[in-house]
C-alpha cells in the first residue's frame, strides 16, 4: 500500500522498501514543497541542467519506484533516498530546507519504532484522522477497516497472488460486487481524484466494504483458492455476501448507501462585487 506523509500540511507520497530497509519519498512532491513552483518538471530540469554533477548521477540518486500517481493509479516515479534527497536539497536555494532535514530525520526515527512496536504506526495514523478533522467513531471504523484489508492481502500473497495490479483487480471485484462499482467509478461519484476512497466513506459504506473484505477473506481461508483466477471467484462471492446485505438494507430504509458525500475541504466561496457600487478609498 502506498504512504502518504505529511510535512507542513503537505503531502509527500512515500514507499517503505523492506529489503533495503529504508524510505524512498517522490522528489517531484519534495521539490515542490520547497519550492512552491507551479510547474515543478521544468523546476527539475533547470535544476539539473545548473548541477552538472547532480544531473549525471540523476539515474542513481532517483531511481524509479512505483507509488500512487496523481490519478490514483500505481506507476514507477522518480523517487529518493532520504541521502539522495539531501543531496538534491543542496541544489534547491529555499527556506524550508533546514526544516526538511529534520523533518527526514523525524520520518526515519518514527519507522524504527513502528518496526520495534508496530502499535505505534497504529496510533500515528489515527492522530493523523484527527488532525484532519474526522470525527472519533469514524476513525475507529476506519482503523478496523484497515486491519481486515491487510488480513485479506496477506491471504492473497500465501496463495499466489502477485502484488499490486492483481490486487487492483481483486479489490474492484470485491467493490462492484458490494457497491455495483469499481473503485474508479465510485471515485467519480465523490468527486474524488488522487485522494484514498476509503478516506471518504460514510459510516455505512466502511460498514459494507468491511463485510465484503472480511467475508471474501472467511471464504478463502475456508476454500483455499491458489492462484489469481481462483481467487477472483472467491473475490466475486465475499462481495455478493456484503451486496447482498446493501440491498436488503436500502429496501427496508428506501436510502442508497453509496453516497456522493466526501471529507473534501468546501470550496473558498468568491466574493461577488454589487454592480454599480463605487469603492471608497479604503477599499482602492
Amino acid at each position: 500500500m502506498s504512504n502518504i506523509k505529511l510535512f507542513e500540511d503537505k503531502k509527500v507520497r512515500s514507499e517503505w522498501n523492506e529489503q533495503e530497509q529504508k524510505w524512498y519519498f517522490s522528489v517531484q512532491d519534495v521539490v515542490e514543497i520547497l519550492t512552491d513552483t507551479i510547474d515543478v518538471k521544468d523546476y527539475i530540469k533547470k535544476m539539473k541542467k545548473r548541477d552538472e554533477q547532480l544531473n549525471s548521477n540523476w539515474g542513481t540518486i532517483c531511481p524509479l519506484v512505483e507509488m500512487e500517481a496523481a490519478d490514483g493509479k500505481r506507476r514507477k516515479i522518480q523517487a529518493a533516498d532520504t541521502k539522495g534527497l539531501l543531496r538534491i536539497i543542496q541544489s534547491i536555494p529555499s527556506p524550508k530546507a533546514e526544516p526538511f532535514k529534520l523533518w527526514l530525520a523525524q520520518v526515519g526515527a518514527d519507522r524504527l519504532e513502528e518496526i520495534e512496536n508496530p502499535e505505534l504506526a497504529t496510533q500515528r495514523t489515527r492522530e493523523l484522522y484527527k488532525l484532519k478533522g474526522y470525527p472519533d467513531d469514524w476513525i475507529e471504523k476506519r482503523m478496523r477497516s484497515i486491519a481486515i484489508r491487510e488480513e485479506l492481502t496477506d491471504e492473497w500473497k500465501n496463495r499466489g497472488v502477485k502484488e499490486q495490479m492483481e490486487y487492483a483487480i481483486l479489490t474492484a471485484e470485491i467493490s462492484k460486487a458490494t457497491f455495483g462499482l469499481t473503485p474508479k467509478e465510485y471515485k467519480k461519484v465523490k468527486g474524488l481524484k488522487s485522494q484514498n476512497l476509503r478516506d471518504h466513506f460514510t459510516d455505512l459504506e466502511l460498514i459494507f466494504s468491511m463485510l465484503g473484505e472480511a467475508s471474501t477473506t472467511a471464504i478463502v481461508k475456508t476454500q483455499n483458492p491458489v492462484g489469481f483466477v481462483e481467487n477472483k471467484k472467491a473475490a466475486k462471492q465475499g462481495g455478493a455476501v456484503a451486496g447482498n446485505a446493501r440491498r436488503e438494507l436500502e429496501s427496508k430504509t428506501g436510502e442508497r448507501v453509496v453516497s456522493s458525500k466526501n471529507y473534501l475541504p468546501e470550496a473558498p466561496k468568491k466574493k461577488q462585487l454589487t454592480k454599480g457600487k463605487k469603492k471608497s478609498k479604503a477599499e482602492k
